[in-house]
């Protein structure tokens, strides 16, 4: 009975999540969690508390422990990553969604990776990347096609 309703109550969590309704999807989570302790309730759970409670620390630390329980499964990997956007940590994002490609092929995280990007080298190899000439002539060239 417990694992249906918790079931139940995460098939309802990821409705709202669909929905936009963190707020109703952290509140079934955390029913989920009370009736079973699932690596994967947990790590929705902090994805859910990163963007409802904006406490970025709490969420990776509930997704680490996910992770901790199941290495191997790639959405946790995804969960943790957003929450590394969320939190405005675009390396760790980066690192933490080829992690999880190592783990499993999951077309959410491939998605993310696209939309993320890759950047392009720098223009002028032996300077900075953060170098005005490269800047800007990054910029430029790209303003005109040629990059």
């Amino acid at each position: 009975m417990s694992e249906a309703y918790a079931r139940e109550m995460f098939e309802k969590a990821l409705e709202a999540i669909a929905d936009g309704q963190e707020y109703l999807a952290l509140s079934y989570l955390e029913q989920a969690r009370t009736m079973e302790n699932d690596p994967l309730y947990l790590s929705s759970k902090a994805l859910c508390v990163a963007k409802v409670r904006r406490s970025f620390k709490e969420a990776t630390y509930l997704c680490r422990d996910a992770l901790e329980i199941e290495p191997k499964n790639p959405v946790h990997y995804l969960n943790l990553g957003k929450i590394y956007l969320l939190a405005g940590q675009k390396r760790k994002a980066l690192a933490t969604f080829r992690d999880g490609l190592k783990h499993g092929k999951n077309a959410e995280i491939v998605a993310e990776l696209e939309k993320l990007g890759e950047r392009k080298p720098p223009f002028f190899t032996f300077l900075a990347r953060k170098h005005p000439l490269n800047k800007y002539s990054g910029i430029l060239l790209s303003k005109i096609g040629l990059r």
